[in-house]
Formats: C-alpha cells, sequence, structure tokens
C-alpha cells in the first residue's frame, strides 16, 4: 500500500522506478499552508549507490516487496560465494563482485541476514561488529605501548586493519563492518 513521503524514516526499504532503496538519512522542512518537502539520501539496494533525493509532500511512495532470511555463509571460490538458507537446506551463490566490501568480514558457518527482492538477493547484512583472529600482527617496539599508536594487523579473512599497539597475533578482536575499523580486544 502506497504512502507518503513524511512517512518514511531512517532505515526504511521503499521502491522508486521498481528499483528498492534504503533511506540513509531523513530531513522534512514545512513550507507554508500545511505543505512540506522531505529531502532524503537514499541507497540503492541494488547497486549501493547513494543518491539525494526530493519528495513533495503530497507524493505517493511504494513500498518495496523485500523479505529477508536467514542464511549460513558456505564457503567461497574465486567466483562465487555460497550460502544456505537456514530453514529449506537450499544452497544458493552470489558472484564475489556482488559481494563488494563485504568478504572480509565473512567466516566460514557465520550466520547472515539476506535481503530479497522479487526473489533475488539485493543485500547482505552483516552484524555490526564481527570478532576476528590476528593472523599477523608487527612487534610493538618496547616501552612503545601506549594506547594512541597503531599499527597493520591481518585478520583470519585477510583483511588488514589499524589496531593499537598492544594487540598480537592469535587476539581476537572485534572490527566494525561499516568502516572496518578496530573497536576493542575481545576476551
Amino acid at each position: 500500500m502506497a504512502f507518503g513521503p513524511t512517512d518514511l524514516k531512517k532505515g526504511q526499504v521503499f521502491q522508486l522506478d521498481n528499483i528498492p532503496y534504503r533511506v540513509v538519512e531523513y530531513g522534512q522542512k514545512v513550507m507554508g499552508r500545511g505543505g512540506s518537502i522531505v529531502n532524503v539520501k537514499i541507497k540503492s539496494l541494488l547497486n549501493g549507490k547513494v543518491l539525494d533525493k526530493t519528495f513533495k509532500g503530497n507524493e505517493s511512495i511504494e513500498p518495496a516487496d523485500v523479505t529477508n532470511k536467514n542464511v549460513q555463509y558456505l564457503y567461497s571460490d574465486a567466483n562465487s560465494f555460497f550460502f544456505m538458507d537456514e530453514q529449506t537446506y537450499e544452497q544458493f551463490e552470489l558472484p564475489v563482485t556482488d559481494m563488494l566490501d563485504q568478504t572480509g568480514y565473512l567466516k566460514e558457518g557465520d550466520r547472515v541476514l539476506v535481503q530479497l527482492f522479487n526473489d533475488r538477493v539485493i543485500n547482505i547484512e552483516l552484524p555490526k561488529n564481527v570478532p576476528l583472529k590476528v593472523t599477523y600482527a608487527e612487534t610493538a617496539v618496547k616501552g612503545d605501548t601506549s594506547s594512541a599508536i597503531t599499527k597493520d594487523a591481518t585478520v583470519e579473512t585477510g583483511i588488514i586493519v589499524k589496531v593499537p599497539a598492544f594487540v598480537k597475533v592469535g587476539d581476537i578482536i572485534s572490527v566494525d563492518t561499516a568502516t572496518g575499523t578496530y573497536r576493542e580486544r575481545v576476551k
């Protein structure tokens, strides 16, 4: 059922010209005589592009028929990532190119949420933070252990994360999946 622009809120999914978008930022400006303009920053769930869009208060917006499904990441090869639906045990694959920057945060066996639009996977929803084991870290210079000093550490998935000097090989660290930054050492 269609709704108006003033019903939009941050995080909401809707469709525009048969493309699903998620609202990233929302702002409303009330004009004279009860009218309003809604300014939103929206992200395409098909290609990840972010757009600025302005709606007049009387425009009609279509909700996107997006469904969520819990899946388990099985493994990957050079071309694809393989997942399994946890309810039907049906397996499916996504091309590496569709995974964008998410590959460095997935370990075999991890559970993630996928979003489907017209039965096509359009988004993998990673947890906000993931625990990853450090497989390589430069050694800190003796006496140089202040938390302000950072160094590069490679984690089990192959990505490099800037970490405080006290982090060492074998530590499990929490990494923010949105920014790729170190959050804390996990006990």
